[in-house]
């Protein structure tokens, strides 16, 4: 915008020093062309009354006299066929002169002024006065040089003007794209500047008013998911009570399973700030401890079930409770989906950049002709947000989720994870090496 408007002031400065200048400059130029002319005129003028009372030797001395001092040669055509002063063609200018006629033209080189005496006894003599182009134009190089700084002078001061201008729209304007970039990021404290034009100003008022609702409707929609989650309490606590008195350890187990799930929703339900930029875990360990804790349900089933794992540390940006539950998500799809026995497997592996790559992949029927797609959709009688939960994990990292058949014709999901802040990988492989030594 800045550049645009600097350029909309130059064009229009310059149309309007070329249509002041070049006129300027074309009148400059007659002027000093008939400056010229005038006073070669006013010189041979002069020289008439010499004409009529002077005999030829005064005559031609008082010429040369006149002409050592001047720019614009004279010469003197006599009746009796003498020339008096600078030798010159004798031209039809001058033949027309000698009928009495005094004018002025335009010949090679030149302006011919010529100015007829009468009252001779031979007749009329015709007193020519040249006037060279460099005369006629003497100054002009030097009016249009000043004209040309003038206007360029003029040109550089607009451009300032109009870069001042133009920086008092554009700063403004730039605050209020730096605070939209911050509330996308999902800093909701950022706020624009209300400064600059009064359209600038609004604009800002109401990106900051925006950012405020913004921020009312996350925090009524954290304490209603808390709330909501919180309910889940009191039927918890009447299942715990049953399982005690059934005394099944396992169903105590899954009792305490789902309150811890229940309890770490209202936690981040209520948390009122964003993951930090440093965040990240081992996909290699998160992923090994999830396949070790699904492998005896496969055992029961009588599934082959394959892990494989990078030995090497698979930094992702991804928190370790995010990752787990990634991979909780794929492997309770491939329980639920295909029939006992069918194998699966699960690889990590590193990705070029950094992070890592998640595959896990099944023998089962696959997925339909273009997978689930659509959040809250599914035609295995889920509720369909699984794999969209894991989609979005996999994006705030930096990387995709793919779906497509893996080798035996069955389902395959692909997770890409990008790698984290700069330097954490490097804390992480350090962190690692101590334990090993450890």
């Amino acid at each position: 915008m800045r550049l645009r408007i600097i350029a909309l002031v130059v064009a229009t400065t310059s149309l309007v020093l070329v249509s002041f200048l070049l006129p300027l400059a074309l009148v400059l130029r007659t002027l000093a062309a008939d400056r010229a002319v005038s006073t070669a005129t006013v010189e041979a003028q002069s020289m008439a009354p010499l004409v009529t009372t002077l005999d030829d030797r005064g005559l031609q001395l008082t010429v040369d006299q006149v002409n050592a001092g001047s720019s614009t040669p004279i010469t003197i055509f006599l009746p009796d066929g003498t020339v008096a002063g600078t030798r010159a063609p004798r031209s039809s200018g001058v033949e027309l002169a000698a009928r009495g006629q005094s004018f002025s033209t335009s010949v090679p080189g030149g302006v011919e002024v010529l100015v007829a005496v009468e009252g001779l006894p031979g007749g009329t003599a015709v007193i020519r006065s040249f006037v060279p182009d460099a005369v006629l134009h003497h100054g002009v190089a030097r009016a249009w040089l000043l004209l040309l700084g003038v206007g360029a002078f003029l040109l550089l001061l607009s451009v300032a003007v109009a870069d001042q201008l133009a920086r008092s729209l554009v700063r403004p304007l730039t605050a209020v794209a730096l605070a939209a970039d911050r509330l996308a990021s999902g800093e909701l404290s950022a706020r624009a500047a209300v400064a600059g034009p009064p359209e600038v100003r609004r604009a800002g008022n109401g990106l900051n008013r925006l950012a405020i609702r913004i921020g009312e409707l996350l925090a009524q929609e954290r304490e209603t998911v808390a709330d909501l989650s919180h309910r889940l309490r009191t039927p918890l606590t009447a299942l715990r009570i049953n399982a005690e008195s059934l005394r099944d350890l396992r169903l105590l187990e899954d009792v305490d399973a789902v309150e811890r799930a229940v309890s770490e929703v209202i936690r981040l339900a209520r948390r009122q700030a964003v993951e930090p930029a440093g965040i990240g875990c081992d996909a290699g360990q998160v992923v090994a401890e999830r396949a070790m804790f699904w492998r005896p349900l496969a055992e029961d089933q009588d599934r082959p079930m394959s892990i494989e794992v990078a030995a090497n540390p698979a930094v992702v940006h991804v928190s370790r409770d995010d990752l787990a539950a990634c991979v909780d998500i794929l492997l309770e799809n491939v329980f639920t989906h295909t029939v006992e026995g069918a194998a699966l497997g699960v690889r990590l592996s590193h990705r070029a950049g950094g992070g890592a790559w998640l595959v896990v992949a099944d023998d089962g029927p696959g997925f339909a002709d273009g997978g689930p797609v659509r959040r809250g959709v599914s035609g295995g009688g889920s509720t369909g947000l699984g794999l969209d939960i894991a989609r979005r994990i996999a994006q705030e990292s930096g990387g995709t989720l793919s779906i497509g058949r893996s080798s035996t014709g069955g389902g395959c999901v692909t997770l890409e994870f990008g790698p984290p802040a700069a330097g954490m990988e490097r804390g992480w492989r350090h962190r690692r090496q101590s334990r090993l030594r450890g």
